[in-house]
């Protein structure tokens, strides 16, 4: 079978968390159940077992506490992935009452309503891949008729028909709730941010194929730009009207940054629980737990809040089911 045909019959398929029925499972049960799939695997993550276990109580509290403003922040990566079905989720559910990320979410969220991604491998041959007009991101393959393609066909319509409406000015967050807005797909999260009217605030908006196509429209139509200063305004009316704050963040750079950045100035988050694949001893922002984060005044003292070292694919679906599932009723035995 040729290597096209053979990838394109594996799409990317997103993973809905009302499928995950495992209401009468306590965190620490689906943590076990984890575990005992590979008894070679538990030596390597067993410190990871009561994390993840805190991190779905921490979660628990964030999404029942209406008092609670949440942010939820994650890089682009993750859209192209299964992922892309829970992270919508929350905010179809307005579990999340701001999203902070990439501009590359934007592209994946786009693109994937329009064209499928798919399936590959870590290993595939990248000259060939190339040859065949074929990216690969991690093990999942986006075509450039998924991509930049697309995106110039579908935006370029969309940012024409704003300019004729007389929208010359927008701040990321009215921008990309307009592309959610004329997608009309349910299985696009921008969709529900609009239709929520949760924001979603992109701090590097350049930085990606939205961007670019931004940018290209802007090349005849002088008058158009991106004001982020409504953008920081917002964020600012958010943090500072906030009684308690938390954050859920998955990996770090801008998104995760931007995130704890803003809290400082409230006196830093409540509650807090982040992902990452990152070593600490490199420095980087990705590679930071979030106690380092309570040096800075980013995170408070008291916060409720835990680092989980993992991979958020395999990691994140199972926590936001428990998170969400009904607590089950003591049995009444002492152990």
């Amino acid at each position: 079978m040729p290597l096209r045909s053979k990838w394109q019959s594996l799409p990317t398929e997103q993973i809905n968390p009302a499928t995950l029925n495992i209401d009468k499972l306590a965190p620490v049960d689906i943590v076990e159940g984890m575990l005992n799939e590979d008894r070679k695997m538990i030596a390597a993550v067993q410190r990871e077992k009561e994390r993840i276990a805190v991190g779905v109580e921490i979660l628990r509290m964030m999404f029942r506490n209406r008092a609670c403003t949440t942010f939820l922040s994650f890089p682009a990566a993750l859209m192209a992935t299964g992922v892309r079905g829970i992270l919508r989720g929350l905010v179809e559910r307005k579990l999340v009452d701001a999203v902070i990320t990439t501009c590359g979410t934007a592209d994946h969220d786009l693109a994937r309503v329009w064209k499928p991604y798919y399936h590959g491998d870590f290993e595939m041959d990248d000259v060939a891949l190339h040859r065949l007009g074929v990216n690969r991101l991690g093990n999942v393959f986006v075509p450039n008729e998924s991509y930049g393609i697309v995106l110039e066909k579908k935006l370029q319509p969309m940012l024409r028909d704003l300019w004729k409406d007389g929208r010359r000015s927008l701040s990321t967050k009215e921008l990309l709730w307009e592309f959610g807005r004329r997608t009309e797909s349910r299985d696009s999260l921008l969709w529900w941010a609009w239709k929520n009217r949760i924001p979603v605030y992109v701090p590097a908006i350049f930085d990606g194929a939205v961007g670019y196509q931004l940018w290209s429209f802007w090349q005849d139509h002088k008058g158009f730009s991106i004001d982020q200063f409504r953008d920081e305004a917002d964020l600012a009316d958010l943090v500072f009207g906030a009684k308690e704050a938390g954050a859920l963040m998955i990996g770090g750079g801008v998104s995760k940054h931007h995130t704890i950045w803003w809290n400082q100035f409230r006196g830093g988050l409540d509650y807090a629980v982040y992902i990452t694949t990152a070593p600490e001893w490199d420095g980087s922002l990705s590679g930071a737990r979030m106690r380092e984060g309570i040096s800075w005044g980013k995170v408070k003292e008291t916060a409720r809040q835990v680092t989980i070292e993992g991979d958020a694919t395999a990691i994140l679906p199972v926590m936001i089911a428990a998170a969400l599932a009904r607590p089950r009723r003591s049995s009444g035995r002492v152990t």
